[in-house]
């Protein structure tokens, strides 16, 4: 059995599921049946984690949110889609493994799917580039996208992402350009895209691929404009008040779609999606049809006009101007 990784916030559930595997073990070791004693503790370390995850905070999501047992974009390509067929390159400098994407069938209906990949180990994570991309893989995403139009496939997109890699390079090559390309491209595909923010949804390096006709979120997952670290280094001097930035920011699920910003919150399991992956894939599945069933008989000019509807109605406020005549 694998081990469990336990974040921060989570340290009685901890103790609580040491003390189950201890069990377990004398159980196994010893003809002596304690199974009585195990059911109540695992009833009990349930029921903490329901408790502790019903009055999380924006920076114990983002945790959550990066737990690195989450599971990532070829994950759900497994358990939700059949006959997937990866496709590499971007066709002008080279193959960023950080998005992955190819061919598939959703439902027994052709489709393309792509996503971030961060990796789970060292090597893979640097493979990976810890899910920061670079501009040929915008470049990829985007010709994966165009061949979708072509060919009349729905596009199904998964965000996982701290942000775009900041490295010179990525800048030499066009960073900006090929996130700005890829917005501007996918708000006119005649395609239905549909959206959802698995994990981390970081910057402009999440929206190059997130401009869609229906956006998800997964419960623990967070999406923002940057990370909780980066506006409390540039608000306050120190990332030490990240969780401050977190509450400030407002990354979380429900937030967001209460501001309009997201379409649907896909619920994940008890303790997160990292606890239950198949589970979690079962949720998303359902909630991925249903989204796709909403804009499927929809004609290419018709989804081109909402979504252009939609973008211009992100940042919706009332101005109210003070009664001069008051006071």
């Amino acid at each position: 059995m694998a081990k469990k990784t336990f974040l921060d916030f989570e340290h009685a559930v901890a103790e609580l599921e040491t003390k189950i595997e201890e069990l377990r073990y004398v159980q196994t070791e010893s003809a002596v049946d304690i199974s009585e004693e195990i059911e109540q503790l695992s009833k009990k370390s349930q029921q903490l984690t329901k408790d502790i995850y019903s009055n999380l905070t924006p920076w114990q999501v983002t945790k959550i949110a990066r737990h690195s047992d989450r599971p990532y974009t070829l994950d759900y390509v497994r358990e939700v889609f059949t006959h997937f067929v990866e496709l590499h390159g971007d066709r002008h400098f080279s193959d960023d493994l950080s998005i992955v994407g190819g061919l598939a069938r959703f439902n027994g209906q052709p489709c393309m799917v792509l996503g971030q990949q961060k990796g789970r180990d060292t090597k893979e994570r640097t493979v990976r580039n810890f899910g920061m991309t670079r501009p040929e893989g915008y470049r990829k995403a985007l010709r994966l996208m165009k061949l979708a139009e072509k060919f009349k496939l729905p596009v199904f997109t998964f965000v996982d992402t701290p942000g775009a890699f900041p490295g010179i390079d990525a800048e030499e090559r066009g960073q900006s350009e090929a996130i700005g390309r890829n917005i501007f491209e996918m708000a006119q595909l005649e395609v239905p895209i549909i959206s959802t923010i698995i994990g981390e949804g970081g910057s402009g390096g999440a929206l190059a691929i997130a401009v869609a006709d229906q956006v998800l979120m997964l419960q623990y997952s967070v999406y923002s404009v940057i990370s909780p670290e980066g506006c409390a280094s540039i608000l306050w001097k120190t990332s030490e008040r990240a969780a401050d930035a977190a509450e400030a920011l407002g990354i979380t699920a429900h937030r967001l779609k209460a501001l309009g910003l997201v379409d649907k919150i896909v619920n994940e399991p008890v303790g997160g999606a990292h606890r239950d992956p198949k589970q979690m894939a079962s949720f998303l599945k359902r909630a991925l049809n249903d989204a796709y069933r909403q804009v499927a008989d929809l004609k290419p000019k018709e989804l081109v006009e909402r979504r252009y509807a939609r973008i211009n109605g992100y940042g919706r406020f009332n101005d109210t101007k003070a009664d001069s005549s008051k006071g």
